[in-house]
């Protein structure tokens, strides 16, 4: 069997994340999330191998009805730590709580520090890219 790109981007998934229950949300939120394009195991966990391979296509969008869409990328800091980076400098960057521990399945909860602030989404869909 021939191993090509293909073969990487059949691990590429995107992932719905909504905002879940929180203060000021006590139904979470449809219209406020990430939509992601992300190598993911067949547990559902981001795969770094895949990632290092794919860079450049594992793309995040942030969305909320009160402002544009920050569209930016997957990226890991030395150590391991997953964040999604917007534009150059550490400013905007979003740091994904345990990111490389978690589940992206449907029904599971991710959290990601925003601003200062952590708040957590669950998990809507994840289908191939």
């Amino acid at each position: 069997m021939k191993t090509s790109a293909a073969g990487h981007n059949a691990k590429l998934r995107h992932v719905r994340l909504e905002l879940a229950r929180e203060k000021g949300h006590p139904e979470g939120d449809r219209a406020i999330g990430y939509d992601l394009v992300v190598p993911l195991t067949a547990e559902g966990r981001i795969d770094p191998i895949a990632w290092k391979g794919n860079q450049s296509a594992c793309r995040v969008r942030r969305f909320h009805p009160d402002e544009e869409d920050f569209i930016g990328h997957l990226r890991r800091k030395p150590g391991g730590q997953w964040y999604f980076d917007y534009v150059g400098g550490e400013k905007d960057d979003e740091i994904g709580f345990r990111l490389g521990e978690e589940h992206f399945v449907v029904g599971e909860y991710i959290s990601i520090r925003a601003n200062g602030v952590m708040h957590t989404y669950q998990v809507k869909h994840v289908e191939a890219v």
